[in-house]
């Protein structure tokens, strides 16, 4: 009997759920992440930047401005980001778990919060060079003062060029602290599910198995309610990280050096609601994306599921 990979057991088709998930949600709610990025980015100190009084009016300058093409800015690598940073958070989160289950070193919650830490610092770490060309080509508007990237290759090409290879990791701590966001999102996830099931068991023949205890509605309440919690407590990272991955000014006063100095300005000239800016346009982003994602992705686990026992 040829022995097993962890690509002929069932972790494969996490990957590719969790592929499809993020896709799905991307393509529906890129629009909320290009008004986000702006928001988050504006200071108030830089001429350069738009200034929006909310997120509709966000939405309706840019349209209005700039065209589909300016609420879909930066979508190819943003695409490209969500397919793959998904796919194998979805894997690795999965990979770990089983990992962490037959070590037994590890109960409970413990389990899905480390398994989400280790799947968000591998994915960080791989995917930043991408979060970084979509931060720069989000931020491209009639008012920018450099030469525009022309795509994605162009900006990958004029970053190196440019400022060499380390600035495809700039805003990389505030990124690996931001694993947390996920951690906490999976954990609040996998507790709440588990919380549910527990309940609906009581109340179905206890043959009945836990997959079929779930609804749509139910996935979705639970991709919304545990993002909110991650965004809630996390945000101000994604903050830092956005105003640390935009293209340097040429006013190096204007610049942010490193996540201790861009905390230090934000606090300095924003206060705290500096470190909330665009959380509404994040919201109406990230809590249907995060219920889009779920539903898809446990939909697509239990067609792959089915598919691979024929």
């Amino acid at each position: 009997m040829a022995s097993s990979s962890p690509w002929t057991d069932w972790q494969w088709e996490n990957a590719v759920a969790g592929s499809v998930a993020g896709l799905a949600t991307v393509t529906f709610t890129h629009p909320l992440d290009v008004v986000r990025t702006r928001f988050q980015v504006y200071d108030g100190r830089n001429p350069n930047l738009p200034c929006y009084k909310n997120t509709p009016h966000a939405l309706f300058t840019i349209a209005r401005s700039e065209g589909i093409r300016g609420l879909y800015s930066g979508f190819c690598p943003a695409v490209l980001g969500s397919t793959i940073s998904w796919g194998l958070y979805f894997y690795f989160y999965n990979n770990a778990k089983q990992r962490y289950l037959k070590s037994r070193d590890k109960t409970g919650a413990r389990i899905h919060l480390a398994s989400a830490a280790e799947a968000g610092g591998l994915v960080c770490l791989i995917t930043n060079p991408i979060w970084v060309v979509k931060t720069r080509l989000q931020l491209q508007t009639p008012q920018n003062q450099f030469r525009p990237y022309t795509g994605v290759g162009d900006a990958l090409k004029t970053i190196l060029r440019d400022e060499g290879w380390r600035a495809f990791y700039r805003g990389l701590v505030p990124g690996l602290f931001l694993v947390a966001h996920g951690a906490i999102q999976f954990t609040a996830y996998e507790e709440l599910r588990k919380l549910i099931i527990d309940f609906r068991h009581k109340q179905v023949p206890s043959k009945e198995k836990s997959s079929k205890l779930l609804t749509t509605i139910d996935y979705a309440t639970l991709g919304a309610g545990s993002k909110l919690t991650a965004i809630l407590a996390t945000y101000p990272f994604q903050v830092i990280r956005s105003r640390l991955q935009q293209r340097p000014t040429k006013d190096a006063a204007l610049r942010y050096i490193d996540s201790s100095h861009a905390m230090k300005k934000t606090a300095e000239f924003e206060g705290v609601k500096g470190f909330y800016r665009g959380i509404t346009a994040n919201l109406l982003k990230n809590l249907p994306a995060a219920s889009i994602t779920f539903i898809v992705y446990e939909n697509v686990l239990k067609l792959l599921k089915r598919t691979n026992k024929n």
